[in-house]
Formats: structure tokens, C-alpha cells, sequence
């Protein structure tokens, strides 16, 4: 077991495609990030095998902030203490939708409840009328392919330098960012195949590497597009930044906490 780095931050992302909020602990479970991607919205114009409004289509997305209305509830399952108690380790329960009720704040300051039809009309702005909007809740994370993503601050600094301007972490949209012992950016792609543990509990898993889309270019606070973000990626990184895991034993991480190669 060799330390290769810690935690820099945690975050989730309540609905898909909005904002993120940054953690000061969080459970990670089997499913993924406890509260991460819980809602999202069927788009009738999507794919089959993507049914969501992401920001691909509707930039703004990311420019409207999730808040759960019950904040402690939303941190970690209900019966987690109990159910750790129990060997070898029961897997815990999430709580009821009533506990894990959320508000949107949209751009222009309005909060609304995540299931108000207000809502999805103001998603639907600018679209064309065949997006016809649906709310999807689900106790799994919605995430693209796999349960939680890992991004390093070194790989950013790296692709900043490459681009030739500084880029905010949270373009990458990850739920762990890493502070490496690596110096230079993309080490954790070394990391594919292998096992990492993380804090005094977790045990990840590290399939394959994250590939990227238009999502990557948005600026988190503006949603303004730079392209030549996506073409650096495509070009000199095969379109791959940041890694993506399976989730081996459950527990709960916070910033700072080790991690370790096993």
C-alpha cells in the first residue's frame, strides 16, 4: 500500500447537468456519491441510450444551483451507522423523496421545487418544441457510465498550460479531485486496472478513462463555450481526461484523506 496523493475536494451534482455543490464529507456507495445526479430530465428529443437535457443542448443548465431543502438529511443515508455495525456491512437505505426534497435556484434568482412545471418550462426556453421534458428521480446516480468520477488538480493545471489559460477544476465535472504526488498531469491515467482506497474505508476500483464531450468547453459560472478546450483534449489526450471507478467497499471520505495504491 503505497500513498499516491489526497482528497482536494468532493462534489455532487443533484440534478444532472446543473451546478455542482462541494461536500464537506460524503458518503460513496456502490451506486455512487450519496444525493449525486438523483434527478435529471427525459428529453423525448434525446437518444434511446442517452435520454437526458444536459447542457450539451441547453447551456444554461449549468448556471442553475440544486439545494436540498434538508440539508443534513441529504448527507448521508439514514441508517448508515446502524447498518455498519452489522457485519461484514449492510448496505444502507436512502432516505424517503420527502427527505431529499430539492429546490432550483434558476438564473435570475427564482427558487423553484425541483418538480414544479415552472421549472421545465424555463429548461425548455430557446428549445425547439419536440424537447418535451420529463422528471426522472432515481436512487441510483444518473451518471453517464460509472458510479464516481476521479480528476486530478495536476491534469488541469497541465491542460491550462496547453491551452494557455488558466481553467477552473469544475469544468471536469468530478465528484473526487485529487491532489496527486505526480507532478505532471495525467498520472491518474496510470491508475486504470488498479485499486485505490481512499481515507480509513473506501475501496475504489479504476476502469477505464473518462471521455469527453462538449461539457468540458461551458465555464462553470458563465456557461460560455471555449472549443479549443474539447479540440486540446481530442488531439493530444486521445479525447480522455480523468478517470472513472467502481465502487468496492462503501464508507465515507472527506478532503484531506489519503489515497492510497493497494
Amino acid at each position: 500500500m503505497r500513498v499516491i496523493g489526497k482528497v482536494d475536494s468532493l462534489w455532487r451534482y443533484p440534478v444532472k447537468s446543473m451546478r455542482g455543490e462541494e461536500l464537506k464529507e460524503a458518503f460513496v456507495g456502490f451506486s455512487g456519491v450519496y444525493g449525486d445526479r438523483l434527478f435529471a430530465f427525459k428529453d423525448a428529443a434525446a437518444p434511446g441510450g442517452f435520454p437526458y437535457l444536459t447542457a450539451r443542448e441547453q447551456q444554461d443548465m449549468l448556471l442553475y444551483r440544486p439545494r436540498f431543502q434538508n440539508s443534513d438529511k441529504a448527507a448521508k443515508p439514514p441508517n448508515l451507522t446502524e447498518a455498519e455495525d452489522m457485519a461484514p456491512g449492510i448496505t444502507p437505505i436512502f432516505a424517503d423523496s420527502a427527505e431529499l426534497a430539492l429546490n432550483v435556484e434558476t438564473p435570475s434568482g427564482e427558487v423553484l421545487a425541483v418538480d414544479d412545471p415552472a421549472l421545465i418550462d424555463q429548461l425548455r426556453t430557446g428549445l425547439k418544441d419536440k424537447h418535451a421534458l420529463t422528471l426522472l428521480r432515481s436512487d441510483r446516480a444518473l451518471t453517464d457510465c460509472r458510479p464516481v468520477s476521479l480528476f486530478s488538480l495536476q491534469t488541469t493545471r497541465q491542460l491550462g498550460e496547453e491551452i494557455e489559460t488558466v481553467l477552473d477544476k469544475r469544468r471536469f465535472r468530478a465528484n473526487v479531485y485529487m491532489d496527486l504526488e505526480a507532478v505532471d498531469g495525467f498520472s491518474e491515467d496510470g491508475l486504470v486496472g488498479k485499486t485505490l482506497q481512499i481515507g480509513s474505508k473506501v475501496v475504489l476500483s479504476i476502469l477505464e478513462r473518462d471521455p469527453r464531450c462538449k461539457m468540458i468547453t461551458l465555464d462553470p459560472d458563465t456557461a460560455e463555450s471555449n472549443p479549443k478546450i474539447l479540440r486540446i483534449v481530442a488531439k493530444g489526450h486521445d479525447g480522455m481526461a480523468g478517470i472513472y471507478s467502481a465502487v468496492l467497499v462503501e464508507g465515507a471520505v472527506k478532503p484531506g484523506d489519503e489515497i492510497k495504491l493497494l
